[in-house]
């Protein structure tokens, strides 16, 4: 297996890295984008395995940004119930818009002293 992966009707592993390139220039792979409360939750098709620790390829993935928020599934049924859950979460206030800023503002901080 070689981790690469598009949707074709579903989710199918595609071994030839030139066809995997071109489709992925070109695919919607947004499974869902909602802004809410200051909020942008996105979920994506990602077309790489991001499973490092064995088990189902994850190739999905759920974000919340500002921050650093970050769910991953292997199906799209999957990806699709953990968007609407991340959304439910930003709505009962489990995410605080000044608390993320200033946790990304800290690592910005670090980053630049570092040499």
């Amino acid at each position: 297996m070689n981790g690469m992966y598009i949707l074709r009707h579903n989710v199918v592993e595609e071994p030839d890295v030139r066809a995997w390139g071109r489709w992925m220039e070109t695919a919607a792979r947004h499974i869902g984008d909602t802004t809410i409360n200051g909020f942008r939750v996105s979920t994506v098709f990602l077309g790489l395995d991001h499973q490092f620790r064995g088990g189902p390829p994850l190739i999905f993935e759920t974000m919340v940004f500002p921050g650093c928020t970050c769910h991953r599934y292997s199906t799209w049924e999957e990806a699709e119930a953990g968007h609407r859950a991340m959304i439910e979460r930003v709505k009962a206030g489990e995410f605080d818009l000044e608390d993320q800023i200033e946790t990304l503002e800290a690592e910005l901080k670090k980053l630049r002293a570092t040499p």
